[in-house]
């Protein structure tokens, strides 16, 4: 097995106990967003309950909450995006690459 193929499955293992650690360890725990976390730090420190400046554009047009499916659809389709166009860039880079290589290893043989 090479060395960058060790590396990879180390890498992946890494990953899957990051993920799944958590899970086992911290049991009773609650895992909330971001958002929950920094509307409570912000009614301790005022001492008053945390109110929005604005309400989402979408929830405004549909009248109401977004229900859950909706909100995961939404960030899959972020993450799909994100994914799409750094995989995008970095194909550019590695096709610029061998493209360079190609015309100087021409050059050398000239």
């Amino acid at each position: 097995m090479t060395a960058t193929k060790k590396t990879v499955i180390g890498l992946l293992v890494l990953v899957v106990l990051i993920a799944l650690v958590p899970l086992f360890i911290l049991q009773d725990a609650e895992f909330g967003g971001s958002d929950d976390a920094g509307s409570v730090a912000i009614s301790e420190i005022t001492g008053t309950e945390y109110e929005p400046w604005f309400t989402p554009i979408f929830e405004t047009a549909i009248n109401g909450e977004i229900p859950g499916e909706v909100e995961s659809l939404f960030f899959c389709l972020q993450t799909g995006i994100g994914v799409g166009i750094i995989a995008f860039v970095m194909g550019r880079f590695v096709e610029r690459k061998k493209q360079e290589d190609g015309k100087s290893g021409q050059k050398k043989t000239k």
